[in-house]
């Protein structure tokens, strides 16, 4: 086990020993609706708290998960298949770090083997277990990216995600039909501007 290794689980222990009860995540959902001006007592409110821990549960259920596990799984019988494979239109929900509030939006990612692939539900699920924490879309991307080429040692890893941000849908500059759209590219991808427009050009097909 490298010195990351040692840090990050370290760090992971620390964390769950500091993780507050559930006791305590109702009671800061009290104190929230008292400060937004209303009475958590009254009959409407009483259950909020219950039901908005249970929907944080959902929301960030991310952080109990490990993608390096869900990749863990591959198939050596390609028979030789060397292009890309591609999934387009993967359903995405995040939570802005900024403000908690949802980013929703689609993603689409390719990556060209080397002699073992993953199932393909798989790669959508590490999407959604990075999406499923606190995030910026920047580094979603760059993290899922980084995941599946060190995990598969794939000869290249494309990945776009297009999101709208209620951060900016409905508070703030209220702009609601901006998309918000980032890239990430390794290996082949990167390396080869031909493969580069093979991925965009399928995105459009």
């Amino acid at each position: 086990m490298d010195m990351n290794s040692v840090v990050e689980d370290l760090v992971e222990a620390s964390n769950k020993s500091t993780r507050p009860s559930r006791k305590e995540a109702e009671s800061a959902v009290r104190t929230l609706i008292s400060w937004a001006g209303d009475d958590p007592s009254r009959e409407g409110l009483l259950e909020t708290p219950n039901r908005v821990v249970r929907a944080y549960e959902e929301f960030f259920a991310g952080y109990e998960e490990d993608p390096d596990q869900v990749l863990g799984k591959t198939f050596e019988e390609v028979e030789g298949y060397d292009d890309m494979v591609m999934l387009r239109d993967i359903a995405l929900e995040s939570h802005c770090e900024h403000h908690m509030v949802a980013i929703l939006g689609k993603a689409h990612i390719a990556y060209v083997p080397t002699s073992r692939v993953v199932g393909i539900s798989k790669l959508a699920r590490v999407i959604e277990i990075y999406a499923k924490r606190l995030q910026t879309q920047e580094t979603m991307t760059a993290q899922i990216c980084d995941t599946i080429n060190r995990v598969l040692a794939p000869k290249g890893v494309a990945i776009l995600i297009e999101a709208k941000h209620q951060c900016m849908t409905t508070r703030g500059i209220r702009k609601p039909d901006v998309a918000t759209i980032t890239t990430q590219f390794s290996g082949v991808f990167k390396e080869d501007p031909n493969m580069e427009r093979r991925f965009l050009t399928m995105l459009r097909a």
